[in-house]
């Protein structure tokens, strides 16, 4: 009982460590080729299926009629663009700046989307899910139309125009986004029955999360094993990823706080897709670039494990 306790207490930091530990051991296995590549494949497979049903059991919680606007959601858009606008604009400028994949890595995390996840954190801090699951929808509309619509004046590519990008981004984030917050809907209104069975799972979702975590932990260690970048570039994106974190929870926090909503503002602005970074980066940026997602999703996920400790401590005590 002692180690389900700890399993149950220490989630995120147990599913990133044995993340980790996956991709390092499998590395090593006696494995060939095309056994390794199917289990690449079989990943590739398995994490999306985990998030849309993740996503089903966490919208099943929210009701239509809570997914209004919120005034912080303005502020929260308002920063996230004007410093990816102002990021685009640097790069624009100095287009040889030996820091261009350390500014490249900084604005990626700065206008990713918040994570699908965010709704299911929220509800284990016990904060109000519904308003997160709406900023989730508002910004990646924003992001379909911003960051095609900048990244050809920060990164240039022959071809690459505002639509083909547009519909490529849509393409790739609102059917894992929108189709499982529809569903829920449907059965909320059509399956009544069943819609209860799926309330009365509590922490299903969050294990979900757990286990599509590990999974980006490890692929995240294999894309970082597999860059020949220079450290240089490597530990400057890995410290702008941090400085970017911190920042957009505290300022989540900070504006949150004027709306009586302090945790959801910053879960809102500080948990990122961070598979849509490592995406964005890999098709409009460049490979090493993309590397800024992996990094983000440990900083993010600490900040998540402390969290959730101190709500469990306070609810505890």
């Amino acid at each position: 009982m002692s180690i389900i306790k700890f399993l149950k207490d220490w989630t995120l930091p147990v599913s990133m460590i044995s993340g980790a530990l996956a991709y390092f051991v499998g590395r090593e296995l006696p494995f060939g080729a095309v056994v390794k590549h199917d289990l690449l494949a079989f990943t590739e497979i398995l994490q999306p299926v985990l998030l849309f049903c993740m996503l089903f059991v966490a919208f099943c919680k929210v009701k239509p009629s809570a997914l209004k606007p919120q005034r912080w959601h303005l502020w929260l858009l308002l920063t996230q663009s004007s410093l990816f606008t102002l990021c685009c604009w640097l790069l624009w400028m100095f287009p040889t700046t030996e820091a261009r994949l350390v500014i490249e890595g900084f604005m990626l995390t700065i206008i990713c989307p918040t994570a699908t996840a965010c709704a299911v954190v929220t509800q284990k801090l016990g904060g109000d899910s519904a308003t997160t699951t709406s900023y989730t929808i508002t910004i990646n509309i924003v992001v379909a139309l911003l960051a095609p619509l900048l990244l050809p004046f920060a990164h240039p590519q022959a071809g690459m125009s505002f639509i083909p990008a547009f519909l490529t981004i849509i393409n790739k984030v609102f059917p894992l986004l929108m189709v499982p917050l529809l569903l829920a809907w449907l059965v909320r209104y059509l399956m009544p029955d069943f819609h209860a069975k799926v309330l009365r799972t509590k922490d299903l979702a969050f294990y979900m999360w757990a286990v599509a975590l590990a999974i980006a932990i490890a692929v995240t260690c294999r894309a970082l094993a597999h860059s020949d970048e220079s450290l240089w570039h490597v530990g400057g994106i890995a410290v702008a990823t941090l400085i970017a974190c911190l920042f957009q929870f505290c300022f989540g926090k900070w504006v949150g706080k004027h709306y009586g909503m302090r945790m959801e503002a910053g879960q809102a602005m500080g948990q990122k897709n961070t598979v849509f970074i490592i995406w964005l980066g890999y098709t409009f940026l460049s490979p090493i670039s993309a590397t800024a997602g992996g990094f983000y999703s440990v900083w993010h996920n600490v900040v998540n494990s402390y969290q959730l400790y101190k709500h469990k401590s306070i609810h505890n005590s």
